[in-house]
């Protein structure tokens, strides 16, 4: 969906990507209005997923936004979580708390997690920033499992309610076997090839099984799986700035592989170490990736800055001229004037 011909309607987006990325950092935009924004260009604006999101057309889980009538291929995932035995000891151990929980979010529910009051039996363990966050990581729990729903947002914070507040009654979960080939199959169809297994990510999976035929690529090593639908398909590239949580580039050894593109998402280093910047937008140039944008949205002073475009190859001028109207295009959509 990032060829010349954009897609027209954001629900055939989501549905062809199976899910948006949840990621809420705001130094330009959230990553979920990002990936729209690339897609559908100045004709998609956030309230118009807030609107899909309320009829209930889609849902958001631990791991994306999705179409709703997905929900039955992922709730046998849901019975089955979690996997670990650790978080299953944890959960196991704090019986009282989950229903605790349960029981606030019943009287006055959706409630972002910082207005959920209720006392774990025994801590969260972890050596990193969800030390003592007992709520947070049972709210997080219960949603994956199904148990509570995301019911809106105060901002980029998640509302949490009674899963049945959210969810239609008599969905029947696909058997789980059945819906991980399925599901398989849908994000092949999005991604147009993949590795059947690897390391798995935060969020929606990289990795598509059996799903689709094998395939070889020149140069890198190990068997892929493409969708035998996209091979023969003709694509006519544009001018695109991506999230750095867009599928294109989430898989960073897939991107790596493919489009021999470094890149590190740097807003977790220390200013001085950075290369590229704190939330840089990797730029597409027909079927390539060709740089990164450097920018931040300051939203109170109603200006969007453009720090620097980080070129990886030489700029022609046709390159530049397309890039330079995607930023301007961007500042535009944002609603705020452009500072270069």
């Amino acid at each position: 969906m990032l060829d010349a011909e954009r897609p027209t309607d954001l629900m055939s987006v989501v549905e062809h990507l199976t899910a948006l990325p949840v990621e809420p950092t705001r130094a330009i935009a959230p990553s979920y209005d990002l990936v729209c924004w690339s897609r559908l260009g100045s004709t998609y604006q956030p309230e118009d997923l807030d609107d899909l999101l309320e009829q209930r057309d889609l849902y958001e889980d631990a791991d994306g936004i999705r179409p709703m009538a997905d929900l039955a291929l992922h709730l046998a995932e849901m019975e089955a979580w979690p996997r670990w035995d650790e978080t299953r000891d944890w959960l196991e151990a704090n019986e009282l708390f989950r229903n605790e929980v349960l029981d606030v979010l019943d009287a006055d529910g959706p409630l972002p997690s910082r207005q959920v009051k209720a006392t774990a039996q025994v801590p969260w363990r972890s050596s990193g920033w969800n030390v003592d966050r007992n709520v947070r990581m049972m709210l997080t729990c219960l949603l994956a499992r199904g148990e509570v729903a995301v019911n809106g947002r105060a901002g980029t914070q998640k509302k949490y309610d009674l899963a049945e507040r959210v969810y239609p009654s008599g969905v029947e979960a696909v058997p789980l076997e059945r819906a991980r080939a399925e599901r398989n199959q849908r994000r092949l169809r999005a991604l147009g090839i993949a590795r059947a297994k690897g390391t798995e990510l935060p969020g929606e999976p990289i990795h598509v099984g059996q799903a689709g035929e094998p395939a070889v690529v020149e140069g890198t090593g190990g068997e892929w799986r493409v969708d035998p639908a996209q091979i023969d398909r003709s694509f006519e590239g544009r001018t695109v700035l991506l999230s750095p949580f867009d599928p294109v580039v989430r898989d960073r050894v897939r991107m790596d592989q493919l489009f021999e593109f470094e890149y590190v998402l740097e807003m977790y280093k220390p200013a001085a170490k950075r290369r590229w910047g704190y939330f840089a937008l990797p730029i597409l140039y027909g079927d390539r990736l060709v740089g990164k944008l450097d920018a931040t949205a300051d939203r109170k002073a109603g200006r969007f800055f453009v720090d620097a475009v980080h070129e990886d190859v030489a700029f022609t001028r046709a390159m530049t001229k397309a890039v330079d109207a995607e930023i301007t295009a961007l500042a535009d959509w944002l609603g705020l004037a452009l500072e270069r």
